[in-house]
């Protein structure tokens, strides 16, 4: 597989929701970008807070424009302040650098990435993770 196609940015969006309901997580956001960073889906489960999408996206925007899950910008962000804010500058802003930005991996090619926000930052992660893995992809959190 060389792109990611809606059909599986489907499976990867079903799969995340459907974690989140077995969770009993708050509502969530979910968007996936493709290794262009170009959106595939996003959808929001009712009762979401209004900031939700625009978080997910940049947790998934930040570890597909850096190459790495957003578990690890958070590391970098705690280690090197300066350096993630200047990154997030040249960004404009549109990085968000806490779990639950996980890129997607089909045998060492990327693919994309996945965002989700709505619950806590793990959780967020984990549903991300699920999506990622019931689509029969790797994950990448960092």
């Amino acid at each position: 597989m060389a792109d990611l196609t809606l059909d599986v940015a489907r499976k990867i969006l079903d799969a995340a929701l459907a974690k989140g309901v077995e969770k009993k997580l708050k509502p969530l956001v979910i968007t996936i970008l493709d290794a262009r960073g170009c959106v595939k889906v996003t959808a929001a489960q009712d009762g979401t807070s209004l900031m939700r999408a625009e978080i997910a996206h940049g947790k998934a925007y930040g570890a597909l424009a850096m190459g790495m899950g957003s578990r690890a910008l958070f590391q970098r962000a705690q280690e090197q302040a300066y350096f993630i804010g200047a990154v997030n500058t040249l960004a404009q802003g549109r990085m968000v650098p806490v779990p639950g930005g996980v890129l997607i991996d089909a045998g060492g090619v990327l693919l994309g990435a996945v965002g989700v926000s709505g619950d806590t930052s793990d959780n967020d992660e984990a549903c991300a993770i699920a999506g990622i893995e019931a689509a029969g992809l790797k994950a990448n959190a960092g």
